[in-house]
């Protein structure tokens, strides 16, 4: 498959960044992965719902600046299903058949945007715990990983 991950913020942890790489260089045996981050937007002193929406909604027209229209858009989301390991490489395994490039979405520490979900082609939850960005994007890489090998029919673990 190749398939964009596009997320909010940097790295600043070398251990999530050294994850990261490690399972890029994994993922280059099955297709071309890649990592693509957008500035976040600095959170108010004071933050009021009002800010809190205009920062996320800023990192959102950050976001969409990098989203093709023939782009297949999937948004991590909390509030979308999680499916099994099984599951997850079916997904992915369409997604790839589908022929359009795949973005999959990691937002800010505010979420997505309306705008971003809006385009969305699908959601997926991975847990309705909240995870750091930069875990995220490690444990988003390593599933896509454990995805390619079942696809693979190479052993994985379970």
């Amino acid at each position: 498959m190749n398939a964009t991950v596009l997320c909010v913020g940097k790295l600043r942890e070398k251990w999530q960044q050294a994850g990261c790489e490690e399972y890029l260089k994994r993922l280059s045996r099955y297709g071309k992965y890649q990592i693509v981050a957008v500035d976040d937007a600095r959170d108010p002193v004071k933050p009021s719902p009002a800010l809190l929406r205009a920062a996320m909604e800023q990192e959102g027209e950050a976001l969409l600046k990098h989203i093709r229209q023939t782009d297949y858009v999937v948004c991590l989301c909390v509030q979308a299903g999680a499916p099994d390991s099984l599951e997850w490489a079916e997904m992915t395994g369409r997604w790839a058949a589908g022929g359009r490039r795949v973005v999959l979405v990691i937002g800010g520490s505010n979420g997505l945007s309306d705008a971003v979900l809006a385009r969305a082609d699908e959601k997926v939850s991975f847990s309705r715990l909240t995870f750091p960005h930069g875990l995220m994007r490690v444990i988003l890489l390593e599933q896509l990983y454990r995805a390619e090998r079942i696809r693979a029919g190479e052993k994985y673990h379970k």
